[in-house]
């Protein structure tokens, strides 16, 4: 599926940004389940050195085989999900338009869109050491509704996005209130 059926792209559109999450906040979940993947090694080395003749027992190594392969499909499982949510969470920046595709879980997608001309506020937020250095961050985007707030989470480079949002719409403000005038 391409972008623009994704969006439901006008024809008068253009798109000004596709942001995603920086990489580098993927790095932890990718470090923990590396982690957690070498558990079950750690384990059998340890029930190994203590007890050597446990697993092979009539019942004690089919149960391990059963239990490690279940531990280690569960870990692949939490890497998928995670890493969907990761990838799958986009924010799209037309010269008309944002649209905010989160992704949670496996089966469950939001998608929201906000007019431009109706931003009234846009918020930049960096936390933290690594999103200083790695020039990583958040930005709030508020509108005048209670239900419309858009929150671009981890982009990279968000003071220069912020920026030409609050120019895009100013832009598009400005033509709308020209198209009420000329009504």
């Amino acid at each position: 599926m391409h972008l623009s059926e994704l969006i439901n792209q006008k024809s008068y559109e253009k798109v000004i940004y596709r942001l995603r999450r920086h990489p580098i906040t993927f790095i932890p979940i990718l470090f923990l389940s590396l982690v957690l993947l070498f558990v079950p090694v750690l384990v059998y080395f340890l029930i190994e050195s203590l007890y050597p003749t446990f697993l092979q027992g009539i019942v004690a190594y089919p149960l391990s085989i059963l239990i490690g392969s279940v531990y280690f499909l569960s870990m692949y499982l939490f890497f998928y999900v995670r890493f969907l949510d990761y990838y799958l969470d986009v924010w799209i920046v037309t010269n008309d338009r944002i649209v905010d595709i989160e992704q949670h879980g496996l089966f469950s997608r939001t998608t929201t869109e906000l007019d431009l001309f109706r931003i009234q506020d846009v918020t930049v937020e960096m936390r933290g050491f690594f999103s200083t250095i790695f020039n990583y961050g958040e930005i709030h985007i508020k509108t005048a509704s209670i239900n419309t707030d858009i929150i671009f989470k981890n982009v990279r480079q968000p003071n220069n996005v912020r920026e030409d949002l609050v120019h895009l719409s100013d832009e598009d403000r400005k033509y709308h209130m020209g198209a009420a005038i000329n009504e």
